[in-house]
């Protein structure tokens, strides 16, 4: 596995943690914490744009 391929998994990863935080958020928690779990599935898709737009430079 070349460093693309690692990046790209890693997005691919990224973005699947991010959608199910941001559905536990939504379904599993009303209260407050939503909110946060809501906020970190955010901070996922975040991270894992920079992943995909580190592949091909790195």
């Amino acid at each position: 596995m070349n460093k693309n391929t690692v990046l790209g998994l890693a997005t691919f990863i990224m973005i699947i943690v991010g959608c199910s935080l941001i559905l536990l958020g939504a379904f599993r928690y009303d209260d407050i914490a939503g909110w946060g779990f809501a906020a970190v599935g955010i901070g996922f898709f975040a991270v894992a744009w920079v992943f995909n737009a580190l592949k091909g430079r790195v």
